[in-house]
């Protein structure tokens, strides 16, 4: 049994199709009443190019971007991952056929969104089987080495596309202003897998940020990883009651490493893995600088109605452990 689910990259926050979060920055399934994180199981990746360009991008430079996108994410030192391209195709992006499919598509109903994943699974498993992209052929687009005027940059969207195709969800390291002719416009950002792109012109989402990293590591995790990071667990409280969908963030005191975390259950709380061993500031917030949508299922009961908070100590973690739990208490607004 298998299932399509839709993810996409938008200009401002739009509503993904996509199943509950399972963890700080992975996609998940229920399989037989269990929670199961979406991934895939069989290395390298084989994904074809529809042979097709559109006004300054051939399917050969969009090829070349594909490359340099997936390399990005596999050549991170503490995650096992391979892609292999496998030739161009006439098949279009985003169809049920049992190929992964990258291409561009003309979508101008869908004026804020520059790219979609779907990908088909195993509902018994929760394995990924096949994974489509395509890139919206409305907008104008481009693989200048530092980037074009007036024009989006493929690899970087890509590169935002192919962290879905690998199973990960929307982080929410970024800061974003509200715009006076609607939706919001990013300020700045730690995570190319924040749902909002910059703005045309730019190619910051060619290179992962500290969240990217330890995301597409938990999900596929070498050893080197499992045994020179550490983690962090905790609860966010309101009343003394748990606070389901909080963004929890950690700061390490020496690098600046930050990576995030949701709280995922009517307890409050949460687990952040891939931490650098050392001594964190921990913080708090609602989900404010994008929709609610792009990280839950519509019909979660995400709590938004709180302040900011820092926990009150430091949290020490250990290489290959887990620091003490900490209580996170919030106020109401």
């Amino acid at each position: 049994m298998s299932a399509r689910i839709r993810l996409a990259l938008v200009l401002v926050a739009l509503v993904a199709a996509a199943p509950s979060v399972f963890a700080y920055l992975s996609l998940g399934t229920t399989v037989n009443g269990r929670s199961v994180q979406t991934r895939w199981t069989s290395m390298p990746i084989r994904y074809f190019i529809t042979n097709r360009g559109v006004a300054g991008v051939s399917a050969a430079q969009m090829q070349a971007a594909a490359v340099a996108s997936f390399s990005t994410w596999s050549q991170v030192p503490t995650a096992s991952l391979s892609a292999s391209f496998a030739g161009f195709t006439n098949a279009e992006p985003v169809r049920d056929d049992g190929a992964t499919v990258i291409g561009f598509q003309p979508h101008e109903e869908l004026e804020r969104t520059l790219g979609v994943t779907a990908f088909t699974l195993d509902r018994t498993t929760g394995t990924l089987v096949e994974a489509d992209i395509y890139l919206n052929s409305a907008f104008d687009w481009s693989v200048a080495a530092s980037g074009e005027a007036n024009k989006f940059d493929v690899q970087s969207t890509l590169t935002h596309e192919i962290g879905h195709l690998l199973g990960l969800g929307h982080s929410l390291l970024g800061e974003t202003v509200l715009r006076p002719e609607g939706g919001r416009r990013v300020t700045s950002k730690r995570s190319v897998m924040f749902p909002i792109a910059y703005l045309v012109g730019t190619t910051l989402d060619r290179t992962l940020q500290d969240d990217d990293i330890a995301g597409v590591s938990d999900t596929y995790p070498t050893g080197k990883f499992l045994n020179s990071t550490g983690s962090v667990a905790g609860r966010v409280t309101l009343d003394g009651a748990g606070v389901f969908g909080a963004h929890v963030i950690a700061v390490n005191t020496k690098t600046g490493q930050t990576v995030g975390a949701f709280t995922l259950n009517s307890q409050g709380q949460f687990t952040m893995d891939g931490l650098e061993p050392g001594i964190y500031v921990l913080r708090v917030e609602p989900i404010d600088d994008a929709d609610v949508g792009s990280f839950f299922n519509d019909d979660a009961k995400v709590d938004v109605n709180f302040r900011a908070a820092f926990y009150s100590k430091l949290v020490a973690v250990p290489v290959g452990g887990a620091g003490a739990s900490a209580e996170i208490k919030v106020v109401r607004k």
